[in-house]
């Protein structure tokens, strides 16, 4: 009787961000396991399932769509096709009441803590998370802060979930010994909860802002950047504030290594991996005091209250004006940095992994010897 893990790779992008980026840094740890993974992408050295590609966020609501309805009718057949013991989905999203095996990774809940009207990533929170979330049969996060809110929202008991911090790619995210750039730095997406407005409204009561700029990098998003950019012109920034779409992971890291600072005071965060991949270059940061981010930075950071602005000036200031205090949260930001790594976070979930696994297994061994 087999006892197969399948690992669920149908929202694998082809421009990788967070949940891509997570799913695909931590399969070589889970390489041992000998997973048949089901992605519309072959990658080399595992074994493959092929499914339909179409299914990702880069597709928008019509990938979510097409996601969600492939997870729930087909993909309970494949599992049975393949005798699969265990599946394991990098994000929230399973087959209900179908007799499948799973571990989900959820990465926040966000849609819950700011709920927009007629959104569908709210309505999927609200009915369909919870339901995943009851019927798995371990799940993992990325925080404790998100280990909380699962345990808030849901009433799920904390011995039915494993916290695992994310790493990032020693290789890449490093000192480059560049010289400091004129400009303060944004890494993410647009939406209200990354409080993109208030960082622009901090940036623009800086006092030597004519000699500073602000770059925003992310991908644009129809509901929300066109007020950002009416903002900018406003506030008379449109010279200073600069929005640069999708960067690479191969790119960024010279951008992060010469910022003055990393600025990030998201209203809430279930990780927030551009904040460990700068502390990782050296750059100083300014972030949150809420939710996940303090377990990141631990005192490696400049932290302030998102909802205040003169606080996030006042950071900016502190990293024009003293070029010591810069130093220091450089320096702490590295030490900081190397606790972190997808190693340990690879590591850790496969011995979670391998746990459930062998679990499916001597279950289903039992019950066959049972019924001799």
């Amino acid at each position: 009787m087999n006892d197969r893990l399948l690992i669920n790779l149908a929202v694998l992008m082809d421009k990788p961000t967070g949940i891509s980026t997570y799913a695909l840094n931590i399969l070589p740890y889970l390489r041992e396991l000998h997973p048949t993974l089901l992605s519309a992408q072959k990658l080399e050295g595992y074994s493959h399932y092929p499914i339909p590609g179409g299914q990702t966020p880069e597709q928008g609501a019509k990938g979510h769509l097409k996601r969600l309805l492939w997870t729930q009718f087909r993909l309970p057949k494949i599992y049975r096709e393949l005798q699969g013991g265990l599946l394991f989905s990098p994000l929230p999203e399973a087959p209900l009441f179908q007799g499948c095996r799973f571990v989900v990774m959820v990465h926040d809940l966000i849609p819950l803590r700011f709920p927009e009207r007629r959104s569908p990533l709210t309505l999927y929170s609200r009915y369909y998370l919870p339901q995943v979330l009851n019927q798995a049969t371990h799940i993992l996060c990325n925080s404790q802060a998100t280990a909380n809110d699962i345990m808030d929202w849901f009433s799920i008991p904390g011995d039915r979930i494993t916290p695992i911090l994310l790493g990032y790619n020693q290789e890449q995210f490093k000192p480059l010994n560049l010289p400091t750039s004129n400009y303060f730095l944004y890494v993410g997406r647009h939406a209200t909860y990354k409080n993109l407005h208030r960082v622009i409204e901090a940036f623009a009561k800086v006092r030597q802002n004519q000699d500073y700029q602000l770059w925003l990098v992310g991908t644009s998003d129809r509901r929300y950047t066109p007020s950002l950019i009416a903002q900018m012109n406003e506030l008379g920034l449109s010279d200073r504030v600069k929005f640069i779409d999708y960067v690479s992971s191969e790119e960024l890291p010279v951008l992060m290594n010469q910022a003055i600072a990393l600025i990030f005071p998201s209203l809430w965060e279930g990780f927030g991996l551009p904040v460990l991949e700068a502390m990782a270059c050296g750059t100083p940061v300014i972030t949150s005091h809420c939710s996940s981010l303090p377990e990141i930075t631990a005192d490696a950071a400049i932290l302030v209250d998102p909802y205040k602005v003169p606080e996030i000036t006042a950071a900016m200031e502190t990293l024009i004006q003293d070029p010591q205090a810069r130093e220091q949260i450089s320096q702490g930001s590295l030490k900081r940095a190397a606790q972190f790594s997808w190693c340990r976070t690879g590591q850790a979930t496969c011995e979670v992994l391998k746990g459930y696994s062998a679990f499916c297994f001597a279950d289903m061994k039992r019950a066959v010897i049972g019924k001799r």
